[in-house]
């Protein structure tokens, strides 16, 4: 009769499944969630059934109506397992309420299910009376009643009120209970507000904390999430029109025997107690089944020794059961773990194994990089769920040495061609067939691989179906690769011979004219010579030739004829900033330029195929519009191109080196290989290189600066022979402090950076021979360092350290610093030896009645089981040697000035799908690693939630004043923009350099 009324709100695993014979009721999903840090368990709404609930919480916790029930044994209630029997007398109701109490009491789950006890209130036919004398339950009148669960439940509450006759009086109608006048017991209410329930649990009355030592503590029960709450906010949270509440009365105090005391189990009938044993092992069975399974994925092996290469890719020789093993692996292990279990596998291997991600291609498979750090898990190297791993020696497959990586990544093309007849003649016939070629090749071997003497290239990429665009390949283009010029899978290319028309062509149907409706481009003259026009629209097509647009500009322009010998054109951007010059022999579609694009017709002529029109600048603070600019050969050294570059910037000396404009607008990788050609490190024209100050050091070599770190601790056991805080930089500029404000408290307002040197160090050597090398500088004298395993070391970003370099023998190449990182040394008073799932953090115990903390201490968690919220909180308990209940911990984040609470197991639930995961600390939003700040507060002490200090506030002034500032100069800027532009025509929206864009991934250690 309820309908869709009884609609669990989170699992839908009936608990009948914890028993014998018990079976699901739906479809099974992930077990339940354990317990959180309270240890008591709520119950799931099912959707209307709140104030059930409360009454179920409040029983549960009356100890003398539990016991009472759980007294009544089979000879009074009979037994569940003899309900479906004709003759057998069963009490349904009293039965599914013991069994829930002892979920409430015993199982490890967040909340309990009452879908049996409702499904009980409606079974009616064994439901019959079955009292006994000794037992004193008042005998239900009729069948009608037996039938009413709420007439069975007032018949427990009127047997319980009877045992207890000189407490309470009962009124002669039954509808009325009050406290005696003589009643020495104080009346003590629970509130229950709708679908919440407070309850305050007393140190003898414990049942939900498995044994462990409680006090008394308020709990605000709210179905299914229990969690304390402070006494202060019950008056608050009872208090207004809205608030419904429900009276109860029981003892103040209650007099318990010692074996009753923190005991779950006291009372509870054997069977029930074996049946929730034998329902927390399957719980945990279950729970570790459902992490194995969200952690495990799917690999393709492809066996190298059952694999053969041509036509430029790898075939399986056999089938494809024998060439492809799929493995289901765990990514929480390592790589090594891999390797080994493959060998375990593949009892036949012989020699060195690597292992190489590849792909699956329309050519066939394909390899490319190779997986190396045997040390790192599969997560940590992104491998990804399916992935192709390619078994093999690294070397060759079937004596033939395989080319690997995205740059010869085999392409599979349409070529299409006239046949030749017996005659050796060409015969009236197009043949199409498919072949394949390396991405990295280039377009003139087509007619090595096809043995064809020469001809004409033309290629074609589908733009909409049924029709096909077939661009001509210039000779001087055929040098360049498949790849430059935009060939992809798919696409078809046709060879025909120089003098031949395309009737035959059009009569296969595989060429197909359009013509393109006629649009102009914008000219503008750059040239410095007076004309009678400032710019032009030249009519144009896609196929036109830049080279006659030039020619066409000139002459509307009225300039002089000898630029048609010494000029070019330049797509003009968006904020007007002259971009690389288009060759003449390009077609618009080959140059990339649109219809009503603005050119620049500028003065010099346009780079050939075999030169580079590069943009570049001194320094990496480098404003758009400002960059100079020069014409070289891309064959031309790294070195020359310095030099060149350094003689027109008017700079001397040798200690410079290039480097690479990024997206972002910021110095990329250094150029290393300096007598590597700028081709050979694919330098296209438009490209900006940097001149930056300082040599590079030789090619496999780091140079590093190496930073002093010194966190204020406890113990300042080691320190410099003289106090450097507030140190001046010395004669030699050898010591830098560089402070970055925002660390917790007073005393750590500042992270102190000092600067000892560079060191040039090889990309082999390992980080305990970087210490070493450190120790040798000459700023290193100042500290005592009885040897180099009393060193961390870290990375330094943004001015504080950032990631904990740890395993001293370890090769620095295996930890990809790249060529810009900078290494800081924080001294140990002891030797530590951290493993791959130790988390280091500083954590500091906030002071009572203080905006404040203690200094900093060193804490190292142990994450093999988890980044969960839940064991750190215990970590952090155990190291402060506090009840992890009477604990809160919060992360703090120095360049907001905020504290972010941790809190315990977090349930998250989807609208289209119901799933819970737990929290994983290294993820949104608290992003937990090595060297973060924790800081604690003993509750015991301090009970507010505020984590926050003096210093913090002082930051996030500064920081509101900065932005502040900030806008107001903009607004500022705005205006005086807008007075400047008045009255001309208004220019393009100026765009801004792009902004890197920063994202939080799994730590790489």
């Amino acid at each position: 009769m309820f309908g869709d009324l009884f609609e669990e709100d989170d699992s839908s695993v009936s608990h009948n499944q914890y028993g014998k014979g018990k079976k699901l009721k739906t479809k099974a999903v992930e077990p339940p969630p354990p317990r959180e840090f309270t240890n008591l368990s709520g119950i799931r709404n099912q959707g209307g059934t709140c104030y059930l609930n409360s009454l179920l919480q409040t029983l549960h916790f009356t100890p003398e109506f539990r016991e009472a029930l759980f007294s009544l044994g089979p000879e009074e209630l009979g037994s569940l397992e003899d309900k479906d029997k004709p003759d057998a007398k069963v009490r349904i109701i009293p039965l599914e309420l013991q069994r829930l109490f002892a979920q409430l009491l015993l199982l490890d789950q967040e909340a309990a299910s009452t879908a049996d006890l409702t499904d009980s209130f409606g079974w009616t036919s064994n439901e019959e009376e079955n009292s006994k004398p000794d037992v004193n339950l008042k005998d239900l009148q009729n069948e009608e009643e037996i039938d009413d669960p709420l007439m069975i439940l007032k018949t427990i509450l009127l047997q319980f009120l009877q045992l207890h006759s000189q407490t309470f009086l009962l009124s002669s109608d039954e509808s009325t209970v009050r406290l005696l006048k003589n009643s020495t017991l104080q009346a003590e209410p629970d509130f229950q507000r709708n679908d919440q329930q407070i309850f305050k649990t007393l140190p003898s009355e414990s049942p939900g904390f498995n044994g462990r030592t409680s006090c008394p503590h308020w709990f605000d029960i709210n179905d299914s999430k229990v969690q304390p709450i402070k006494e202060k906010d019950i008056q608050q949270q009872f208090q207004g029109k809205e608030s419904a509440y429900m009276l109860f009365y029981r003892k103040s105090q209650l007099q318990r025997p010692p074996e009753a005391r923190g005991n779950p189990r006291y009372r509870v009938p054997r069977h029930l107690l074996s049946e929730m044993d034998a329902a927390n092992i399957e719980l945990q069975t279950k729970r570790a089944e459902c992490d194995s399974t969200e952690n495990n994925f799917e690999l393709h092996l492809h066996l190298g020794p059952h694999y053969h290469f041509f036509n430029g890719a790898l075939h399986p020789v056999g089938s494809q059961t024998e060439s492809v093993w799929d493995l289901t692996f765990d990514k929480r292990k390592t790589l090594g773990d891999l390797r080994q279990s493959i060998f375990q596998l593949l009892e036949f291997w012989e020699g060195d194994m690597v292992l190489s991600v590849a792909k699956l291609l329309p050519a066939g498979l394909h390899v490319y990089q190779t997986l190396d750090g045997d040390s790192l898990t599969l997560s940590e190297i992104e491998l990804a769920d399916g992935e192709d791993i390619f078994v093999w020696n690294g070397v060759e497959v079937g004596g033939i040495q395989i080319p690997a990586g995205r740059d010869c990544e085999p392409l599979l093309l349409n070529v299409l061609h006239l046949a030749t007849s017996s005659e050796g003649g060409k015969c009236q016939q197009l043949i199409e067939f498919p072949h394949v070629f390396p991405s990295n090749a280039e377009v003139g071997t087509v007619f090595t691989s096809l043995a064809i003497p020469g001809g004409v290239v033309l290629i074609n990429n589908t733009e909409s179906i049924g029709e096909k665009n077939w661009t001509t390949i210039p000779k001087v283009d055929l040098k360049k690769t498949f790849r430059e010029q935009g060939l992809r899978n798919g696409s078809s290319i046709l060879i025909r011979d120089s003098n031949h028309d395309n009737s035959l062509l059009a009569k296969q149907e595989k060429w197909i004219t359009s013509m393109n409706e006629i649009d102009w481009l914008q000219v503008k003259n750059l040239c410095e010579l007076e004309s009678e026009e400032e710019q032009v629209r030249i009519s144009a097509t896609v196929n036109t030739v830049v080279f006659d647009i030039r020619i066409k500009a000139i002459q509307e322009l009225k300039l002089m004829k000898e630029l048609a010998e010494n000029s070019c054109l330049r797509p003009i951007d968006r904020n007007g900033k002259l971009l690389c010059p288009v060759p003449d022999n390009y077609t618009l579609k080959e140059a990339g330029l649109k219809m009503g694009s603005s050119l620049g017709l500028c003065p010099g002529r346009a780079p050939t195929s075999s030169q580079l029109f590069l943009f570049f600048a001194v320094g990496s603070d480098v404003q758009p519009g400002t960059e100079m600019e020069i014409i070289v050969e891309e064959t031309l050294s790294v070195r020359d191109c310095l030099k060149i570059m350094l003689e027109k910037s008017g700079l001397l000396g040798d200690a410079w080196h290039l480097r690479k404009m990024d997206w972002c607008y910021e110095a990329g990788e250094p150029l290393c290989d300096e007598d590597a050609t700028l081709k050979e490190l694919t330098i296209c024209s438009g490209d900006t290189l940097l001149l930056i100050e300082g040599k590079l050091p030789p090619l496999g070599f780091l140079t590093v600066p190496i930073w002093w770190y010194q966190p204020q601790h406890p113990s300042g056991h080691w320190k410099s022979h003289q106090d450097r805080r507030n140190c001046t930089p010395s004669q030699g500029g050898i010591w830098r402090a560089i402070s970055a404000q925002g660390a917790p408290g007073d005393v750590h307002a500042e992270v102190s950076l000092h600067y000892l040197g560079d060191i040039d160090i090889s990309e082999d050597a390992t980080l305990m021979e970087l210490k070493s090398q450190a120790m040798t500088l000459p700023s290193f004298s100042e500290f005592v360092i009885p040897s180099p395993a009393f060193l961390r070391a870290w990375t330094v970003e943004s001015k504080r350290p950032s990631r904990l370099l740890r395993a001293d023998q370890q090769q620095l190449k295996e930890y990809k610093l790249g060529r810009r990182t900078e290494i800081c040394l924080e001294p140990l008073q002891k030797e530590e030896n951290l493993g791959p799932q130790d988390v280091l953090l500083r954590t500091q115990m906030r002071l009572p009645g203080e905006r404040a903390y203690a200094l900093p201490m060193n804490m190292v968690w142990d994450a093999a089981r988890g980044w969960t919220a839940g064991s750190l909180r215990q970590r952090v308990a155990d190291f402060y040697s506090l009840p992890v209940e009477k604990i809160e911990i919060a992360k703090y984040f120095p360049e907001k000035f905020e504290w972010l609470p941790i809190s315990s197991w977090n349930q998250q639930i989807t609208k289209r799908k119901k799933k819970k995961k737990q929290d994983n600390l290294q993820g949104a939003p608290y992003h937990l690693k090595d060297g973060d700040t924790i800081g604690v507060k003993n509750l015991l002490a301090e009970d507010d939630d505020d984590f926050s200090t003096v210093t913090d506030d002082i930051g996030k002034e500064k920081q509101k004043q900065l932005a502040l500032g900030k806008r107001k100069s903009q607004e500022a800027l705005r205006v005086q923009s807008s007075h400047v532009f008045s009255g001309a025509e208004t220019p393009a929206r100026p765009r801004g350099p792009e902004a890197s864009l920063s994202i939080h991934v799994g730590s790489f250690r």
